[in-house]
């Protein structure tokens, strides 16, 4: 059956429009279970249920110190959206180990509140970024609200503890060997510092310094380490990407933060000067083809998204402007590279949400 909004208009396929609105409604949905993972995560009440055990609101409440009655209205949402199971004869709700593993466990490479905890910061921040639509003028990283810097941390540090030093620097040609000998390593747009620390454990003979223009993250970064026990051979700074100092790095970097950059050129210029002629570049960026159709998938759609209301306002508050948006691509990202002097260039490892990237002299 087809009908018309007017004389003018293309015929509707009233299915079709149908099970878009279905799309839209399941959408809706989604956006708002986003807050209420946060919520979840932020009151303990997955890891309460992480045992697997059937539990009623009230038994929840109690264990995490809530209110019986928001907790039973959060239950039946995360129900209705297939997060936990409930039990109709017995009133009681599941977590299944399969959701605790990616809701409960901090440990797994698959834990994702910290995911949902960055993307509802980024949404809180949507009067400005439109704004930044008709200006063009971009919205800065340290604009944003503590949600977007503890969750960005949160969200990629599992990816970090479970890649970085059993597969990614292995990849790099001789670079694990050169860590366990010890070197000076550069870890540039640290943040919080999950990516230096765990190559800092990792390698106890090798120094490292974080780099971060967001001088609240380098003040994070800083006590993590002190609470590490490794102040002696870690240390973090306030300094931009086109600014590095501290003399010359074995290996330098970059974590997921080149996109973010403002000029990635001149970036790539000032680690190719901190460089040493042997020393290479690790460049780990989000998993993208080369092509907008390459990246229509579900890890695309995330990508772009977050990249529409974070990275790309990041890199137009920045002189230059570049915006290369987090869905960049190798062939986008090689040109950046040998704009900024680099003859080498090769993926040395992937995930389906990472390039890892080695650039040498």
């Amino acid at each position: 059956m087809t009908t018309t909004t007017s004389p003018q208009a293309a015929p509707l396929d009233e299915a079709k429009v149908g099970a878009f609105v279905g799309q839209a409604l399941t959408e809706l949905g989604a956006t708002l279970n986003a807050a209420l993972v946060v919520i979840g995560d932020r009151l303990g009440l997955y890891k309460a249920m992480a045992d697997g055990a059937p539990v009623t609101p009230s038994e929840l409440a109690q264990r995490t110190s809530t209110d019986e009655r928001h907790v039973r209205e959060w239950l039946n949402a995360q129900a209705a959206g297939g997060y936990v199971t409930y039990n109709a004869e017995t009133e009681t709700y599941t977590l299944p180990p399969e959701h605790a593993f990616v809701l409960a466990d901090e440990g797994s490479p698959y834990f994702l509140p910290g995911a949902f905890e960055l993307m509802a910061g980024a949404v809180r921040d949507e009067p400005r970024i439109a704004e930044s639509f008709r200006s063009g003028a971009g919205v800065g990283w340290h604009e944003h609200g503590e949600g977007v810097f503890h969750g960005c941390e949160r969200f990629f540090r599992p990816g970090y503890q479970h890649n970085l030093v059993q597969s990614w620097l292995p990849a790099l040609d001789g670079v694990a060997d050169k860590l366990a000998a010890g070197i000076r390593v550069a870890d540039v747009g640290c943040g919080h510092g999950a990516s230096t620390l765990i190559m800092a454990q990792a390698f106890p003979n090798s120094e490292f310094v974080g780099f971060d223009y967001h001088a609240e993250s380098i003040e994070q970064a800083t006590a993590r380490a002190r609470a590490a026990g490794l102040g002696d051979r870690v240390r973090f700074e306030v300094a931009p990407a086109q600014g590095l100092p501290g003399g010359t790095y074995d290996l330098v970097c970059t974590f997921d933060c080149l996109h973010d950059m403002g000029d990635p050129v001149g970036a790539a210029r000032e680690i190719r000067r901190a460089l040493a002629d042997d020393g290479t570049w690790l460049i780990v960026e989000p998993f993208a083809g080369d092509t907008v159709q390459d990246n229509l998938n579900p890890v695309g759609r995330i990508y772009y998204a977050a990249s529409t209301l974070l990275c790309t306002p990041a890199s137009l508050s920045q002189d230059v402007g570049l915006a290369l948006g987090a869905q960049a691509g190798e062939a986008r990202l090689r040109d950046v590279v040998t704009a900024g002097g680099f003859s080498r260039f090769r993926r040395a490892a992937e995930t389906p949400f990472n390039l890892v990237l080695e650039a040498r002299p």
